[in-house]
């Protein structure tokens, strides 16, 4: 949340002073405009942090987030300063994208589940880097029904930035197969790339298996936002197709709406999955969308593959 210290025309005076005249002058100016705004001040950043615990920055780091500090202290506030500013920050966390790191990248059809397989692995103990959870989207046209709005392009890469950090370095996490953007969001050139070389394991799950489950999940959503979803894809399903979806929701029937849909979906990702540049590409092949039964398949077709000691999965460790 932003909590302005100086307007635009207060900080061209002040930064005016500074360069014109001297480093005093300018602060005494800087007083004189931050002294009538404390408990202005105070007041916006209770409202904003009920909890009286902030994390406060400013573009470089220095003396206006220092005097904010010195204020939200007097006021009771916990507060973490970000040291050297949101500036330095931010190349920190643009830094976290380059860093070679080993993953692991599970793929497959669109409704086979793989999102769930992931939290499956991930309640076994694996480690996992939910990139569409952080992006508040399930990657197709229609992705965000259901889920609250996306984060800002910079946020997702901060977030995303802060997990990447946070891995442990004797694990491999697992990631989700997707492509560049998610949603309106774009994935990091430098980590997108190196998912691109990661191994790749892919469930293979037929396609009517695919089809009831993702009717039950979208036959709860309102009909108005899938109509919506058909439409954005209109020109690559056809004239025909398009109104023949449409009109499978208007009537409820929410196989017909999806089957039709996936025959867009299957059709670009095996298109993508032809053209993968991954070091290994498995495919797994199921005949369901149990995340139980597609997890326990997965790590039997990384160990196979003679991956497992990357994953160090816990269930067989357990087990042994």
């Amino acid at each position: 949340m932003s909590l302005p210290l100086f307007s635009d025309e207060e900080r061209a005076r002040i930064g005016t002073a500074y360069k014109q005249v001297s480093q005093d002058r300018a602060i005494h100016i800087g007083l004189d405009f931050f002294g009538p705004k404390m408990s202005r001040m105070v007041k916006h950043a209770q409202k904003l942090a009920p909890n009286k615990e902030v994390r406060l920055h400013c573009w470089r780091g220095g003396m206006r987030s220092g005097a904010v500090h010195w204020l939200l202290e007097l006021a009771g506030f916990k507060v973490h300063l970000l040291d050297k500013g949101y500036k330095d920050y931010r190349r920190w966390a643009l830094a976290q994208f380059t860093e070679p790191r080993p993953m692991l990248i599970l793929g497959g059809l669109t409704g086979s589940g793989k999102t769930d397989v992931l939290h499956e692995l991930a309640r076994r103990g694996q480690t996992i880097v939910d990139l569409e959870g952080l992006a508040n989207h399930k990657g197709s046209s229609f992705g965000a029904i259901g889920l609250p709005p996306q984060p800002t392009p910079e946020q997702f890469e901060n977030n995303l930035a802060l997990v990447l950090n946070q891995l442990p370095t004797t694990v491999t996490p697992w990631l989700e197969d997707e492509s560049l953007t998610i949603g309106r969001l774009t994935i990091p050139k430098p980590l997108f790339e190196q998912m691109r070389a990661a191994p790749l394991l892919v469930l293979n799950i037929p396609r009517e298996i695919r089809t009831r489950k993702l009717a039950a999940e979208y036959g709860k959503e309102d009909p108005l936002q899938l109509a919506e979803a058909i439409q954005r894809i209109s020109k690559r399903l056809g004239g025909l197709a398009t109104k023949e979806a449409l009109a499978a929701i208007e009537t409820g029937d929410m196989e017909k709406m999806v089957d039709i849909a996936l025959s867009y979906y299957d059709k670009t990702y095996g298109f993508g999955l032809d053209n993968k540049t991954n070091s290994q590409v498995i495919r797994i092949p199921s005949d369901t969308c149990d995340p139980r039964v597609n997890a326990d398949l997965v790590l039997a077709a990384t160990q196979h593959a003679g991956l497992l000691d990357l994953t160090q999965t816990s269930r067989l460790h357990a087990d042994s």
